[in-house]
């Protein structure tokens, strides 16, 4: 009987795509977004989850914040270098805070669209990798 290879390979694909996003590739051109950029989404049990943003060079025009993986979806747009949004989030999710990525959509004077991704983690642990992306 013929084994199926399509998810493991899937999987295997998918798991060096994220490893090369989340350490920038080959060549490290997003030192100046991380520099620039900040985000944090901290979980706290009191139920909900507070998304902060601040961009050090105050030349962000807009962001649109999008929490994934909700029934339904959290979004809002900002029009300023810096921000903090409270949202409900009554209980962490069974599966972990994986399945509800941060992304944020930002427009730059200097460096024009990016977008970057985080996880939620708890208030006292460590915060996740940040992804910058430019498309």
């Amino acid at each position: 009987m013929a084994k199926k290879l399509g998810p493991p390979i899937f999987l295997g694909i998918f798991t060096v795509l994220a490893l090369v996003f989340l350490t920038g590739g080959a060549t490290d051109d997003k030192d100046d977004l991380r520099q620039t950029f900040q985000v944090d989404a901290v979980y706290y049990d009191t139920g909900h989850v507070e998304i902060s943003f601040f961009d050090k060079s105050e030349k962000t025009t807009t962001v649109v914040m999008e929490i994934l993986g909700m029934d339904e979806s959290f979004q809002k747009t900002f029009s300023d270098s810096q921000f903090i949004e409270i949202v409900p989030f009554p209980t962490e999710p069974k599966y972990g805070w994986a399945i509800h990525p941060v992304v944020l959509e930002i427009d730059h004077a200097d460096f024009g669209h990016v977008q970057l991704k985080t996880e939620i983690h708890l208030l006292g642990d460590p915060a996740p990798p940040v992804i910058y992306s430019k498309p």
